[in-house]
This record gives structure tokens, C-alpha cells and sequence, in this order.
């Protein structure tokens, strides 16, 4: 069986008699690995596809990403990047301080801005490199996200509190450059979307019913129409927001370690794929023996569920090579 059908089968809910699907997010730990830097990882495409195929061959992941830093769709938009060597890329200018200027962004063309065609080559390269076995995920920014990559997440907090028309219009434009940017990934050869969302757990119920679940339903129905999968990832508590994400469709969600996995189940019902929940800070820092254990524990309880394994969030640069090797290891039913 290869990665891609192994991946056809959990969203199916067949499961897979050998394993449990692994699927850590790693991006600084994967540029690392394949002993390059952060910034050049997040800056050219090739050796972000070159540092994914490095570690999923090393550590038997069962998928890849285009996942790099959230300032993509933002450089595009006319936002100033920097790239730091051993670190995130940074947003060195807000392009939204008023309405005014939420009426003066265009749409920017995804194929024509640098950083947003780096990825979409990288899907390509996926492809080229991989020929169809392994499922490659592509990503965008939600328009949550994205609103207050570009305004700040302050003033955005602020907005959501006292002025909604300025909000609804912005992430309305958020909207118009996700879809785009999802398709041109879709078209290139991804088989998956990552939706990241983060700063939808640091918000209440009624706000996010207000601004954000009917954009994120729209998004994700749109990126099912263009032929791919959604993987929903709000890092977080989100234990407050699973009555509504059991409306989004999405494929798969993931949960941070915040979040019990059973009452997740027990909300969102058994046709979405549940990705987690083991703290990053424990995969980094416990012996090698404790991260197995832990991870098994969640094999053995979920192995016959729509689940993947993986950390609740990024596995961090510092976590040792056998500590995310026993999380592989611990994926084994056999």
C-alpha cells in the first residue's frame, strides 16, 4: 500500500491493519534535519521539498506539506518579509490601519507574487519528486488569520469588538486570495489543504458564529468542489468551538493537547479524521521511552477511528531525531 492509498483509506475509515497514519507537522525541525536553515526553507521551495522528503523517508511519515510560516498570502498583499535564519519569517509592516485601506487591496494575482508561486511550485516539485504515492498537502492562511496578518492582532481584536463592517470587508478580500491560492496548490498537485486558523481559539463562540464558521464553511466546500481534502489546524484550546466545527466538513481536524480527544469524538461524530493531541514541549523534552508510551496510548485507543497521529502542533526544532522516531514506532500495530 502507498502513502497516498493509505491516506484514500483513513478518510474512507478503513483501517489500516499495519499502522496508524502518522502525519507530524514539521517545518524548522525538518530544515534542521536535512541541515539547512529556517530561512531558507520558508524562502525557496526547493529546499522546503527537498527537507519533507528527507525526514518522511527517514522517519516514515505518511505525508507531506507546503507548511512554512503564515506570511504568504501577506507578502502578497504588499506586506514587507523578512527571513530570519534560524527562525519564522517577519511581517515588517501592517497593510491595513483603516478602512481605507481595507478599500484600497486589490486581489493580488498568486501566480505573479513571489512568495505565494514559490509554493505553488513546490507542489509541483512534490509531484515531480513523488509521482502521485505520497499525499501532499498544500496550506493557507483562514480569514481570521490572514486579517490580522495584516492588521495586527490587537487591532483586529479590537475591530471584532467595534467595528464589523471594516471586519466583514477585510476578510471578505481574505476570502477572494484563500480560494485562489487554494486552487492554483489544487491545480499543482495537492491533494490536501491545510486551513491554519490559530487565533480562532483565543475567541468566543459568538464571535467566531459571527465573522469566521460561514467563511470557513464556504472555504472548505470551495476546496472540496476543486477536487481536494481540508485539514482544519487552530492551534489551542479549542474545546469552546467543537459544536461548530461539527458543521464545517472538514476531513480532518486537528487538536491540540488542550483538548480531550473523547469529548471531541463525541461532538464531531465519527466521519471526521482526528489528528493529535500530544503536547510538542513533551515530544521535545521526555525520555524516548515516555514519548512512545504516550503516543501508543493514543494508538491503542484510536486505531480502529478515523485518526492520525501526530503532536497537537508543530514538532519543534530542538526535539531530538529518536524522540520523533519513537512517535513513529509507537504507530506500529504490530
Amino acid at each position: 500500500m502507498t502513502k497516498k492509498q493509505h491516506y484514500d483509506s483513513l478518510l474512507k475509515g478503513e483501517p489500516n491493519p499495519d499502522r496508524v497514519f502518522f502525519r507530524p507537522i514539521l517545518m524548522h525541525f525538518a530544515a534542521r534535519f536535512n541541515n539547512t536553515t529556517y530561512g531558507k526553507f520558508a524562502s525557496d521551495y526547493k529546499t522546503l521539498v527537498e527537507s519533507n522528503i528527507r525526514a518522511m523517508e527517514h522517519f516514515d511519515t505518511d505525508m507531506v506539506s507546503l507548511i512554512s510560516d503564515p506570511y504568504r498570502e501577506t507578502s502578497a498583499f504588499g506586506a514587507r518579509i523578512e527571513y530570519v535564519e534560524e527562525g519564522v519569517p517577519r511581517c515588517m509592516n501592517h497593510v491595513v490601519n483603516s478602512m481605507d485601506d481595507v478599500k484600497a487591496l486589490s486581489d493580488p494575482d498568486v501566480y505573479k507574487c513571489e512568495r505565494t508561486l514559490d509554493r505553488i511550485k513546490g507542489a509541483e516539485y512534490f509531484q515531480k519528486l513523488l509521482k502521485g504515492n505520497v499525499p501532499v498537502s498544500g496550506w493557507i492562511e483562514g480569514p481570521l488569520a490572514e486579517a490580522c496578518d495584516l492588521s495586527g492582532v490587537s487591532e483586529m481584536m479590537v475591530w471584532l469588538m467595534t467595528d464589523p463592517d471594516l471586519v466583514n470587508r477585510l476578510m471578505d478580500k481574505c476570502m477572494v486570495t484563500a480560494k485562489n491560492f487554494a486552487k492554483a496548490q489544487i491545480d499543482a498537485g495537492c491533494d490536501l489543504i491545510g486551513i491554519g486558523d490559530a487565533i480562532c481559539s483565543q475567541i468566543d463562540p459568538l464571535t467566531y458564529d459571527t465573522y469566521v464558521k460561514q467563511r470557513h464553511i464556504e472555504l472548505i466546500s470551495f476546496i472540496h468542489d476543486c477536487g481536494a481534502t481540508v485539514k482544519l489546524h487552530i492551534c489551542g484550546d479549542t474545546t469552546h468551538l467543537l459544536e461548530a466545527f461539527r458543521d464545517l466538513k472538514a476531513d480532518i481536524i486537528d487538536l491540540d493537547w488542550q483538548v480531550d480527544m473523547d469529548h471531541a469524538r463525541h461532538i464531531l461524530g465519527n466521519d471526521t479524521v482526528l489528528g493529535g493531541n500530544i503536547n510538542p514541549v513533551l515530544v521535545q523534552n521526555k525520555p524516548e521511552k515516555e514519548v512512545h508510551d504516550l503516543s501508543k496510548a493514543l494508538v491503542d485507543l484510536y486505531k480502529d477511528q478515523k485518526y492520525l497521529l501526530a503532536a497537537g502542533c508543530e514538532i519543534t526544532v530542538l526535539t531530538l531525531p529518536e524522540n520523533l522516531m519513537a512517535m513513529r514506532k509507537a504507530s506500529y500495530l504490530q
